[in-house]
């Protein structure tokens, strides 16, 4: 085992820890337990930008070609919006009691299908659309994994009161900033999906082939489209938009990752190389 591969594993075993903390220092309401979380959390971020990196510059490809290397490119930008988010304010400090779960569960998976070395990127899909195709879809990710956890803590914090439940922002707070992140999410899944169309026209000389990732990243941001809309024109607020953010990103979890991992698809020599 290399170096990168045991920065890989370290990361994954700290967002572990750093996630039963988070867990158990929510449940007990016990701010120690929460703070290590967070501590925990950043020393996990370490190896994994290390991880990341060290693969880039040993493989000499652009590391976000297999599944494997795709759920850690979409975890690594959901880890730098969430510390970044703390790092801005210390009034969502447990918000890891929704994050870190994910993302251990997800680069636990991207452990399980971890090719020794990096995959070379398809002639036909080198393309100057790559990058911010790239960037839509994992900053897109980040967004609305960062706008389910806002959602998450506003049903709890909707529903109790006292110790670490008073320190939360309230609730029109929580519910305010989940939609600005829902916001940004949709307008970089946009960008993901022009870029991507432009990309497919270069690499196969039509913009649109019906390719079940495609379709599913349509319908994804559909879902955030009915969100906004259900919040802008139809004046939902509160509960019912939270249940469906969350649902919400279940949807684009298995759209981003588990379509183009159980089906043949274009994308397959991209992202996706069933093992």
């Amino acid at each position: 085992m290399n170096v990168e591969q045991v920065l890989f594993w370290c990361a994954v075993g700290l967002y572990g820890v750093s996630a039963f903390a988070y867990v158990f220092g929510f449940i007990a309401e016990k701010e120690k337990l929460v703070g290590a979380g967070l501590a925990t959390a950043v020393l996990g971020f370490a190896a994994h930008t290390a991880s990341i990196a060290l693969r880039w510059i040993s493989s000499a490809v652009t590391p976000f070609i297999t599944t494997s290397e795709s759920l850690a490119l979409g975890t690594f930008m959901a880890m730098a919006l969430y510390l970044a988010l703390q790092a801005s304010t210390r009034k969502v400090r447990p918000l890891g009691v929704f994050v870190l779960p994910v993302v251990f569960v997800l680069l636990g998976w991207a452990g399980t299908l971890r090719a020794a070395s990096g995959s070379q990127l398809a002639p036909a899909l080198q393309s100057g659309w790559l990058w911010a195709h790239i960037v839509g879809a994992s900053i897109g990710f980040a967004s609305v994994m960062i706008a389910a956890a806002l959602s998450g803590l506003f049903l709890l914090k909707e529903n109790r009161s006292g110790g670490i439940y008073d320190r939360l922002p309230a609730p029109s707070d929580l519910d305010r900033l989940a939609y600005r992140f829902v916001a940004a999410g949709f307008i970089m899944y946009g960008l993901m999906i022009v870029t991507g169309a432009l990309w497919a026209d270069q690499a196969k000389g039509s913009y649109w082939n019906w390719d079940p990732v495609e379709v599913w990243s349509l319908v994804s941001w559909l879902v955030y489209g009915i969100y906004l809309h259900l919040r802008i024109t139809m004046g939902w607020r509160g509960r019912r938009l939270a249940w469906y953010a969350l649902a919400a990103v279940v949807v684009m979890i298995v759209s981003y990752w588990g379509i183009p991992f159980s089906v043949e698809t274009f994308h397959k020599g991209f992202r996706v190389e069933h093992q």
